[in-house]
């Protein structure tokens, strides 16, 4: 499943199209950015709702495709350039970490 297919099935807004719509390997939901370093698996999905630069960095050090924020979570200005600069896609989402891992598991496998 691509990005963009995830997208469509999670109903989430797609806020930028500077990324390559790569297929998802996994996902990995956490808000603490150190456990995400630690066990999130390359070209997977980070759910969180951490919307911040920071979150960008550590998704461009383990290689994570996509960043899915939950709650509909404010995006600051510099928390979107940076994911655009770094080509990773950015989607936003009403539902919570929960909701939004358990609909990607079952989308996944």
């Amino acid at each position: 499943m691509t990005i963009r297919e995830a997208a469509a099935a999670l109903g989430a807004e797609i806020l930028h199209d500077k990324f390559t719509d790569a297929d998802l390997s996994g996902a990995y939901t956490s808000d603490l950015l150190s456990d995400v370093m630690a066990n999130a698996k390359d070209g997977g999905a980070l759910i969180t709702i951490q919307a911040h630069k920071n979150t960008v960095a550590v998704a461009t050090l383990v290689n994570i495709s996509v960043i899915i924020v939950c709650n509909s979570r404010p995006i600051p200005e510099d928390f979107l350039a940076s994911a655009a600069d770094e080509g990773i896609a950015l989607l936003l989402t009403k539902e919570n970490q929960f909701t939004v891992s358990g609909k990607l598991y079952k989308l996944l496998n």
